[in-house]
């Protein structure tokens, strides 16, 4: 029965929007890199870069993640990065894809900003020409940092305008709340740059960090905050306000106890705008459709309750209303197609308009 479901999940029309694109980096393409950019590392296979990846929590998670990037020098890097990743989920259902990445952590080590941006952005044309598959970059602030590196990012990131739809926040959480960047994601928004930020799981001052990315900052979306669930007040704004979170309950397992399956089902049962995703997919040893498996698995969820986080992925996106429209109507025809019955939609067919 799972694997009858897991099909049926690894077909289905999907949009990922929270996927961090240096956490694609799995150990066999470090590894070329690294060879290819003369690096030395400490592993000689494969399987020994592989046993790196360990850690228990976001901090330990953090030591491990950021080092790993050094084997990312040229544009032709971070083009292999990201077109490895969109090759991989395009063969699972992924439409759409808004992705993470943290200049930052590349040009705190002497690579230019050009020179990350242009190599993503051409795996991207590449891979929406030959897959077929669109995608969009959210540029993220590393928030244990300060506020005016992140405001010299964003600022160095304008002649870019095109080719980056919205900015975050990611990185420690400990003690570097929303408030801090206050001014630079007022000026990101000035510039016409659509919002959103981490609050991650289980992190100190979880709930008064979703206060404040909602109400002070006014972000579009949530990354994480499951948290929510804990303040009845926050989860009926964000309701109201139309907030959706991207929520990865393959990563939460590794950095709690568990992946937060009942919390997940709730709010979504609640209301919110909840979606699936991998977050690190690298690291944590799944992908998009590894997550909606195993949510199902754990929390018993239905057919209908994945068709909804499908749904869910496309009107959480940042694209046109009539792309979204479209894209809905994909999962209508993947339903009706299907073997089993799935519910009442009716199969309608229409490709994405440009």
């Amino acid at each position: 029965m799972l694997s009858e479901l897991a099909a049926f999940v690894r077909g289905l029309p999907k949009a990922e929007l929270h996927l961090h694109l240096e956490g694609t980096l799995e150990p066999d393409l470090k590894f070329r890199l690294a060879r290819r950019n003369g690096i030395e590392l400490a592993e000689q296979t494969v399987e020994q870069v592989r046993q790196t990846y360990q850690f228990h929590d976001l901090s330990s998670f953090l030591r491990v993640y950021y080092p790993a990037m050094t084997v990312l020098r040229e544009a032709v890097d971070f083009h292999d990065l990201a077109y490895e990743y969109l090759a991989r989920v395009h063969t699972q259902g992924v439409r759409h894809v808004e992705m993470f990445f943290d200049p930052q952590a590349h040009t705190s080590r002497g690579v230019p900003f050009g020179t990350v941006v242009s190599g993503y952005r051409t795996a991207i044309v590449r891979a929406r020409r030959e897959f077929g598959i669109s995608a969009e970059l959210i540029m993220c602030f590393l928030r244990d940092q300060s506020p005016e590196y992140a405001m010299a990012t964003l600022l160095e990131a304008l002649p870019y305008r095109d080719w980056i739809v919205g900015v975050g926040l990611d990185s420690d959480e400990r003690g570097n709340p929303p408030r801090k960047f206050a001014a630079v994601f007022e000026r990101a928004r000035r510039e016409g740059f659509l919002l959103t930020m981490h609050c991650d799981i289980d992190q100190p001052d979880s709930i008064e960090h979703i206060r404040q990315a909602l109400t002070e900052i006014e972000v579009d979306r949530i990354d994480h905050g499951t948290n929510i669930i804990e303040d009845d007040d926050l989860v009926e704004l964000a309701v109201s306000k139309g907030i959706a979170l991207t929520c990865c309950p393959i990563s939460n397992s590794f950095v709690t106890e568990q992946m937060k399956a009942p919390e997940i089902t709730t709010l979504l049962e609640r209301g919110l705008t909840v979606t699936l995703n991998s977050d690190d997919p690298a690291y944590f040893n799944g992908y998009i459709a590894d997550n909606y498996v195993e949510l199902a698995d754990h929390a018993s969820l239905t057919r209908d309750q994945l068709i909804t986080l499908a749904a869910n992925s496309f009107r959480a996106s940042w694209i046109t209303p009539a792309r979204q429209e479209a894209f809905l109507r994909q999962i209508d025809d993947y339903v009706g197609r299907s073997a089993a019955p799935v519910g009442s939609s009716k199969p309608t067919s229409a490709p994405p308009p440009e």
